[in-house]
């Protein structure tokens, strides 16, 4: 059907505790942590840029994860940018949990130390942002996390990876090709 026809094809519902399929297009992260001795990675399906300077970057961790006990009491953790190469460490890491096994070792993910924070960050991933926490107002409320990105380190190559984008129900998205376009005033 080409471009002009879907614009004004009817458009069906779409069921509500669906819609983030269509609104969590950001990249998969997993979250490294550590606190007293004891480490921990999870994954992160939606996260949301909320400033660019300081970098602050907004998302939940629900109380439910092993993982939140280790970033609510150390206040740190590094967000990991995996590509679809590691999208088996992926599942494996978002389908067990830090409480029952040690997933660093049992996903062949290497912690090495990070620069500003007490956290890991993960060798094989494409890029490392190290955070510290910037405002928990919400997180009583909402398990909600406003970090500041305190250190960023990235591989030059590619330039763009084949990022990984959760849909919901085992569905991931690959990025595509990136696209270019400057426009005066465009950020």
């Amino acid at each position: 059907m080409p471009a002009s026809q879907r614009s004004t094809a009817r458009k069906s519902e779409v069921p509500l505790d669906q819609v983030r399929r269509y609104l969590e297009p950001g990249p998969v992260l997993l979250v490294s942590s550590a606190h007293e001795g004891e480490s921990d990675v999870m994954v992160m399906g939606w996260h949301t840029v909320m400033e660019f300077s300081p970098s602050l970057v907004g998302c939940v961790i629900s109380r439910a994860n092993h993982s939140y006990g280790l970033i609510r009491a150390s206040g740190e953790c590094v967000l990991n940018l995996p590509t679809r190469a590691q999208l088996e460490q992926v599942l494996g890491v978002g389908s067990t949990s830090g409480a029952d096994i040690d997933k660093f070792a049992a996903f062949g993910l290497t912690p090495e130390p990070a620069e500003r924070v007490g956290a890991p960050a993960i060798r094989e991933c494409h890029a490392q942002f190290e955070c510290r926490l910037h405002d928990d107002s919400l997180v009583e409320r909402y398990d909600f996390f406003v970090w500041e990105v305190v250190a960023a380190r990235a591989l030059a190559t590619p330039r763009h990876p084949e990022t990984l984008h959760y849909q919901g129900d085992g569905m991931f998205m690959v990025a595509g090709p990136t696209i270019r376009r400057r426009r005066r005033g465009l950020k």
